[in-house]
């Protein structure tokens, strides 16, 4: 099985390591759900994947991975918003099958979940969809090839795949239809 960035406090790492920021952050989970958990020096922790991972961004001082626009800042929200309440809430393979379907649609006409700028959303979306990739065949790759094309475009960003497995696209279709 490929190595897979689980929901969390492994994500969690990863988004650190990508943004540059040392070590040393102690991330927990908490529940069933396993919400993640920032245990900061001065407070309380922080709690759930998107408000630490914002919270990591600013600390960075890479505010632009929340967008730079109003509009931008909304939908890098919607997207995160998704990616915590459908992409990690679904379990079933018609979940994943409507989840391709609609980020097939969406990026038909963007380079990036967010239009034409790389976001915090295309780092989180790529960590929340890494397993179900990985997992897919040739044919349902090509099937979904807005979200084949956008994926592969991210895994190769700077930095952002890291540990992940690499995730192979055949760009020259080797069967046929025909029976």
């Amino acid at each position: 099985m490929a190595a897979a960035a689980r929901p969390g406090p492994e994500e969690l790492a990863l988004l650190e390591k990508l943004l540059g920021l040392p070590k040393g952050n102690k991330y927990g989970v908490q529940g069933e759900r396993k919400v993640p958990v920032l245990q900061t020096n001065n407070g309380p922790g922080l709690t759930g994947l998107m408000t630490i991972a914002a919270h990591l961004v600013k600390q960075a001082k890479k505010d632009q991975l929340l967008g730079s626009t109003a509009e931008e800042k909304a939908v890098v929200q919607q997207w995160l918003e998704y990616r915590v309440t459908r992409v990690d809430g679904g379990s079933s393979k018609e979940d994943t099958r409507i989840i391709l379907k609609d980020l097939n649609v969406h990026l038909e006409d963007k380079v990036y979940l967010a239009g034409n700028v790389f976001t915090l959303a295309d780092i989180l979306m790529y960590y929340g969809l890494h397993h179900v990739m990985v997992d897919l065949t040739v044919q349902e790759k090509e099937k979904y090839l807005n979200v084949s094309r956008w994926f592969n475009h991210i895994q190769h960003y700077p930095g952002v795949r890291q540990h992940l497995s690499n995730v192979i696209f055949i760009k020259n279709r080797l069967y046929t239809n025909a029976h």
